[in-house]
């Protein structure tokens, strides 16, 4: 538990009474590969932290995976939109290799948030640097030619690089696997 708590303090200093109120409501789970930590077309109800694997955020569209992020270790994430506006999600969260990973009730997180100021502030802080990240990644999309998102993959995750398969690095990328090893081939 303390990793969540780590990553918790960078943003906000937690005191004793929060850590141990927050404690009580994380869940340590694990997923073996390719199982399911959530599904789509079902209303997101819980945060997740990433203790030790990687799972891919991903949509289907006109039958091709179209994978929005991947999260590793040390990282919280969740579908904030279905959350925030009740309604069901698009998206599925997957294990890529075996996972170990807690999970907690946003519902439970908010209440503590409502009474620990500390944690609200983390959670403010969390939600802005979320929302840049996701503006980056749609900038991206939008305006990187594929060579581009690759070098820039490759620049800012080498090591999930070699972590991942090449099939859910084009789904990625927003290409096939064809036009991958070509852009491959000319690196």
């Amino acid at each position: 538990m303390n990793e969540f708590i780590e990553f918790c303090n960078k943003m906000s200093q937690l005191d004793e009474a929060t850590i141990t109120e927050l404690e009580r409501i994380l869940k340590l789970k694990r997923a073996s590969k390719n199982e399911y930590l959530a599904y789509s077309n079902n209303l997101s109800k819980e945060l997740f932290f990433i203790r030790k694997g990687i799972v891919k955020f991903c949509f289907n569209g006109d039958g091709k995976e179209f994978i929005m992020r991947f999260f590793e270790e040390n990282i919280l994430f969740s579908d904030i939109e279905s959350y925030t506006q009740r309604k069901f999600s698009k998206y599925n969260i997957i294990a890529i290799e075996n996972t170990e990973y807690f999970s907690m009730s946003f519902f439970e997180f908010e209440q503590l948030c409502l009474k620990h100021h500390k944690l609200e502030t983390f959670f403010r802080k969390f939600m802005v640097r979320a929302n840049l990240n996701m503006m980056a990644r749609i900038s991206e999309i939008l305006e990187e030619d594929a060579k581009k998102r690759y070098s820039n993959f490759i620049v800012k995750n080498p090591k999930l690089l070699e972590r991942i398969s090449l099939g859910d690095l084009a789904n990625y990328l927003g290409i096939t696997q064809v036009s991958l090893s070509r852009i491959r081939a000319t690196k």
